[in-house]
């Protein structure tokens, strides 16, 4: 199956916060410009899903008005980005050193911030990614409008499968940057 994985754009908040799963507003200038480049690329009446935050359905509506045919999307709560905890909203260098450490000695498994593993995470996204591969076949395409941890998700997942990541070295350090896309089969 050909992926094409967008990522929303650029979040309304100060550069250098974790803000996850907090559900903030994207930039509407920058989410229309995302929208009009990736337009002209996409399949005709090619199958959407999109995450259930807002910054990423603020993507998928200003993409329709480029592109009818791609109708409306399915939300999936599954494709949404990993749930910090006690850390969102929080500057990423105001978390204490110990909570990084604790979080690295036990990648996979530890819920940084209380709420969410890597693996919870990398669960939740295999499946979804076996729900459209089954309603588009082998063959098929489809897009998400997502996010970062999703997107690297969705690598690990095709490059090792199931099998959880065992340290952050595994963890692919690449993503779309806010607003871009990658094209993946998987």
């Amino acid at each position: 199956m050909k992926l094409w994985l967008l990522r929303h754009a650029r979040v309304v908040l100060p550069p250098g916060l974790c803000y996850g799963a907090s559900d903030v507003p994207a930039d509407q200038a920058l989410t229309a410009e995302a929208a009009q480049a990736i337009a002209p690329l996409l399949p005709i009446g090619l199958p959407v899903r999109v995450s259930d935050l807002g910054r990423a359905q603020q993507l998928h509506q200003a993409l329709r008005a480029h592109r009818p045919d791609l109708g409306v999307a399915q939300t999936d709560p599954r494709i949404r980005e990993m749930d910090f905890g006690t850390w969102e909203q929080t500057a990423w260098d105001a978390v204490p050193r110990t909570a990084f450490d604790t979080w690295m000695a036990d990648f996979a498994l530890h819920r940084f911030g209380g709420a969410e593993s890597v693996h919870e995470l990398m669960d939740r996204v295999a499946d979804a990614l076996d729900d459209t591969r089954g309603a588009v076949g082998e063959g098929g395409e489809a897009l998400w409008i997502t996010h970062a941890g999703v997107i690297r998700s969705v690598i690990c997942v095709a490059q090792h499968g199931r099998r959880p990541v065992v340290s952050a070295a595994q963890w692919p350090r690449e993503a779309p940057q806010p607003g871009e896309w990658m094209v993946l089969e998987v």
